[in-house]
């Protein structure tokens, strides 16, 4: 081969490597691009669903209307009736309006504008009598109306709120009667038919008790099982089989899992439907092989020179791996955890085969109330059709990202801050 031949096939690697590394930038550039596109309208979607719309009344807490006095004691102030004082107030937004726009006044606030009345003055006893101004939850329309993500220039009979109700709006905002404030609501309320009033305190408490089954059950096995099969187990056909269906239990997808949880915990162990015990337990079986196969992969990291250093020593063989090769491990082994765990999270199907995807509206408490999750509450969500569950939706998304960022991101922290380097 001549120089010339040899200068042609130089160009030509040099022009395949150039071409190599052209393909690869621009698929990295086209996920990311894409990547910023989800996440832009995840965020524009989703950010305002952190902000409530509220409206500014003067509301007269008059002790004969709510037939009370100052020594009411709460429980009959809860149960007194705060509907007539609130009426009132919204009647006097418009004093001239007729009588069959007077319900559109009364439907401006949202349903829980009397619960917030209660709730305002069970703090405060010493506004009876007294005229006060208070701030109340806007109407799930007129909330979206002012957040931008409804359009007011259609015609009145394609949307849920009157021309009327859409003046009253502008005459209150242009007397700077209509605010925002941090919807905290969001984070403490369960699910509810109303958008104004939906939150995600039962599906978030229920995706951290179910989470927390599954670490509970997942990890001790999933450890002990990858410290047995790594270091203890003999090599035969017997452990050959187990690692093979181990390595292929981690690529089932998930919701044969929750076939198997249908089968086994709710028909034949009848425990209770829609409960993050039996969540955890389906995710649990989930977990446990990508757990098993980190662990193991951090115990086989593990120089031999400890283990061989320790037995030379005088340690026996499971003294040589507990004292010796399992904290040496634990960061990669924490860290895989961790990483299943978030995997787990985010996981619908299998929750949605045992039941976790009933509407729930009480916030529970132990693993055996009923519950959601935090996925299963974005596919309930994104079927409603109103306006308002729409930035619910994405804020759920929104929250549901930052767990799972914040998982990762743990993984990664431990991973580097305790592990060991070998020369």
């Amino acid at each position: 081969m001549n120089s010339k031949q040899k200068e042609i096939l130089m160009r030509k690697r040099y022009s395949a490597e150039k071409r190599f590394k052209f393909f690869g930038i621009f698929s990295i550039s086209l996920a990311i691009l894409f990547l910023c596109i989800l996440l832009f309208n995840i965020f524009t979607s989703g950010l305002s669903a952190f902000f409530k719309t509220k409206l500014i009344l003067k509301i007269n807490f008059d002790e004969k209307k709510l037939g009370i006095n100052m020594n009411t004691p709460d429980e009959a102030i809860k149960a007194s009736n705060f509907n007539e004082i609130l009426q009132d107030a919204l009647l006097n937004l418009d004093l001239l309006a007729p009588d069959l726009k007077k319900i559109e006044l009364i439907d401006i606030v949202s349903i829980d504008a009397t619960y917030e009345l209660k709730r305002f003055y069970l703090q405060n006893k010493d506004q009876l009598n007294k005229i006060v101004e208070i701030s109340l939850t806007l109407s799930d329309d007129l909330d979206q109306l002012y957040k931008g993500n409804f359009p007011r220039d259609i015609p009145e009979d394609r949307r849920r709120f009157s021309d009327f109700q859409l003046k009253v709006f502008d005459e209150q905002n242009s007397q700077n009667k209509i605010i925002t404030e941090f919807n905290f609501s969001f984070f403490k309320n369960a699910d509810s038919r109303e958008p104004e009033l939906a939150g995600i305190g039962a599906s978030l408490i229920g995706s951290l008790l179910t989470i927390l089954v599954c670490l509970i059950l997942s990890f001790p096995i999933g450890f002990l099982a990858a410290i047995y099969l790594e270091e203890f187990a003999p090599k035969n056909k017997i452990t050959e089989i187990i690692e093979i269906n181990v390595n292929n239990l981690a690529a089932v997808p998930s919701i044969v899992f929750g076939l198997l949880g249908l089968g086994v915990f709710l028909n034949y162990f009848y425990l209770p439907r829609s409960t993050p015990l039996v969540g955890g337990l389906v995710l649990a079986l989930m977990t446990l092989p990508r757990i098993i196969i980190p662990c193991r992969a951090a115990l086989k990291a593990v120089s031999p020179s400890i283990r061989e250093g320790a037995l030379a020593l005088g340690a026996s063989k499971v003294q040589a791996v507990m004292h010796n090769v399992v904290p040496l491990a634990l960061p990669g082994t924490l860290s895989g955890t961790i990483i299943g765990l978030s995997q787990a999270l985010g996981e619908t199907a299998p929750l949605i085969l045992i039941g976790m995807v009933a509407f729930i509206n009480v916030v529970p408490t132990y693993p055996i109330d009923p519950s959601a999750v935090l996925p299963v509450q974005v596919y309930l969500w994104s079927e409603s059709a109103e306006r308002g569950f729409v930035e619910k939706t994405s804020a759920t998304i929104i929250i549901l990202i930052f767990f799972l960022v914040l998982m990762n991101s743990s993984a990664i922290y431990l991973r580097n801050k305790f592990e060991k380097k070998w020369s």
